[in-house]
């Protein structure tokens, strides 16, 4: 075969380089297949990342649920993590009632959301920033769900117990507050009479001398809804519908329903567990309590509650901080300070055991959480393990 013929058999496809400021030619087909196949990979990245954010602003979101309920109604997240730093800064002995207040709010957050506080140090300022915007938009709807659940049952719980001649409307707030008799009475500080006509007349008038504010227990907050001037403390926070409220937040609204009960014995989250377990039965919607894993009723979930019910009663239409002259942030703090800023050991027993009487309410008489390793190791059960095994050590040691 001549060499003109084996080059047509084998033909090569020897590039012709151009010089070093010029480019090597290809196909527009080619070109296109390349720029397609960056684009899809270059959307797949996207796609993932998108993803990704989804599901921490969910996680986020979902995870700040807990905190208007369990850690604070109205102080930022910020000021709880300023006060924070300041005090390892600082290392001061003294400090304020209110920066006391927000540090042991830092503390319960870093209980309620445990993973918060080591994610602060690892975040940079924009994702920290991100990431508590998200966290406090999951707080506030969980308040507003709270506080249009409420509106409803408020109603209903007030016109089955009081039967007022003027029945609530679960969709009028107007009729509420104290144009209305029974809500008025429940509303009243504890400190006045409102079957006084003159009481009655002066709150409604906005007198001087009757100025409703954060700084009066109102009467809805006691026991029978009745106080003994004498003894402020009797009987505080101890109110049927208190406890039905608690229940309808933080069990489920048909809990509320055996708020008259002590206690008898059952464990909510367990029955509440097993019923979404249980085989053949529709789904049982997982309560609140269940998922931010609380256990005990706490100073902050009640002061929360509180102003829930508060609100409730009240004439005012959409959530905010000041009605009239009353202020709902500073009522809160009343509030906690109440149960976490005792005068000494007397009352901190006294604190104690009303929040044991409230968990017992809401949760039944289970303990489960109280059952620590030190105190089932005074317990029979490991008391006769440890007996048995001391009897088998005796018997090898004189073998």
């Amino acid at each position: 075969m001549s060499e003109r013929e084996s080059e047509h058999h084998n033909p090569t496809h020897a590039l012709t380089f151009p010089d070093l400021s010029g480019v090597v030619p290809t196909s527009a087909e080619a070109r296109a297949k390349r720029r397609i196949a960056a684009l899809e990979e270059e959307l797949q990245m996207m796609q993932q990342e998108k993803g990704t954010k989804q599901r921490k602003t969910t996680y986020y979101v979902s995870q700040g649920r807990a905190i208007r309920r369990m850690v604070v109604l109205y102080t930022s997240l910020e000021d709880l993590i300023a006060e924070n730093d300041r005090r390892y800064e600082e290392q001061l002995e003294e400090n304020t009632t209110e920066q006391d207040r927000l540090q042991r709010g830092y503390i319960t957050l870093a209980q309620v959301v445990p993973w918060l506080h080591p994610k602060l140090s690892e975040l940079d300022i924009d994702d920290c920033e991100d990431m508590l915007k998200k966290l406090k938009r999951g707080a506030d709807a969980a308040r507003g769900d709270d506080t249009s659940t409420l509106k409803d049952l408020v109603a209903a719980w007030v016109n089955q117990d009081f039967r007022p001649s003027c029945l609530l409307k679960a969709d009028d707030k107007h009729s509420r507050g104290f144009v209305h008799d029974t809500c008025g009475k429940l509303l009243c500080p504890s400190e006045w009479d409102w079957s006084d006509p003159r009481v009655k007349a002066g709150i409604r008038d906005r007198t001087s001398e009757y100025i409703v504010s954060e700084n009066s227990w109102p009467l809805f907050l006691y026991e029978n809804y009745t106080v003994d001037s004498n003894n402020l403390e009797e009987g505080l926070f101890k109110s049927k519908i208190l406890v039905q409220a608690f229940k309808a937040t933080f069990t489920s609204p048909s809990s509320a329903k055996e708020a008259d009960g002590d206690g008898d014995g059952a464990d909510i989250l367990e029955n509440n567990r097993r019923a979404r377990r249980a085989l053949n039965q529709a789904k049982v919607k997982t309560c609140v309590a269940s998922i931010i894993n609380m256990r005990k009723v706490t100073a902050r979930s009640i002061a929360y509650v509180v102003c829930q019910v508060r609100f409730a009663l009240s004439g005012v239409t959409s959530w905010r901080t000041i009605d009239g002259d009353f202020d709902y942030e500073m009522f809160w703090n009343n509030i906690v300070d109440f149960f976490e800023d005792v005068p000494g050991p007397v009352a901190q027993r006294r604190v104690t055991r009303l929040l044991e009487w409230g968990t017992r309410k809401i949760f039944g008489r289970n303990h489960c959480e109280d059952l620590t390793p030190d105190v089932v190791s005074k317990m029979s059960v490991t008391a006769l393990a440890e007996q048995r095994k001391a009897i088998e050590d005796a018997v090898f040691d004189s073998d």
